[in-house]
């Protein structure tokens, strides 16, 4: 089964073993924009909503790369007990609407919860579950879900030894900054900023991240100078 944006696959669950449909999104998507912390917006279809595969059987969620993981016994027998104990019932769908979607965050971020996954990872999924309310306009729940992204973000700096996966410390610095960006916390943003754009040896291993952290750095003082100027030409009035 397929439609002009995904088509069905068959993949076996690392928990119970069983074959289980997922959903796949075909790679030729029009992207209409991009923000600061790359939050894709596409245009007629948004694939966060299919980011996390569910198992249709036991209910084991998690993205597409840790779902095709094989799991340590040790985390398969948690899983299993976490699975079990509340009765995870998740009905497959083709089409997953907003409701699938958020539920689909969820159980993966209980999932990753149950096996005590690095806080980087719990980050990330709370980060994208955040974007998902965003291209949703659904501001409330895109800031709990931010707040909730930056204190698991800032945990895994203090506790895990990068790079975790792909992740550098450096990207988890640059998202803190955006989200604290967000938050209206602009003391925290710019510490973070601060510390990329001095960090010589950042500018050469990542200059593309290196321009990305000075670039949000000249738009804020921006915005600044914009909103102070506003101020002493109100108070001249």
């Amino acid at each position: 089964m397929s439609n002009e944006f995904t088509f069905v696959v068959e993949k076996k669950c690392p928990v119970c073993g069983k074959e289980t449909r997922v959903v796949k999104v075909k790679s030729r998507l029009m992207i209409s924009r991009t923000d600061d912390d790359y939050c894709n917006h596409y245009r007629d279809f948004n694939p966060y909503y299919y980011t996390i595969w569910v198992c249709e059987h036991c209910g084991f969620a998690a993205d597409e790369k840790h779902f095709l993981m094989p799991l340590p016994e040790r985390h398969r027998d948690l899983m299993e007990k976490f699975l079990h104990d509340r009765r995870v019932r998740f009905i497959f769908s083709p089409e997953r609407g907003l409701p699938e979607a958020i539920a689909s965050y969820q159980l993966a971020i209980y999932c990753a919860e149950a096996i005590q996954a690095p806080a980087s990872r719990v980050g990330g999924l709370s980060l994208r579950l955040a974007w998902v309310f965003r291209t949703m306009g659904i501001k409330d729940q895109e800031m709990e879900w931010t707040r909730k992204a930056v204190q698991l973000y800032e945990r895994a700096l203090m506790t895990e030894r990068f790079p975790v996966e792909s992740l550098s410390d450096n990207m988890v610095m640059y998202l803190l900054a955006t989200m604290f960006n967000r938050l209206g916390d602009r003391e925290h943003c710019t510490q973070y900023l601060g510390r990329m754009i001095n960090d010589k040896e950042l500018k050469i291993s990542d200059n593309k991240l290196y321009n990305d952290a000075r670039k949000l750095w000249q738009d804020i003082r921006a915005e600044e100078a914009e909103l102070q100027n506003a101020i002493e030409a109100s108070a001249k009035k």
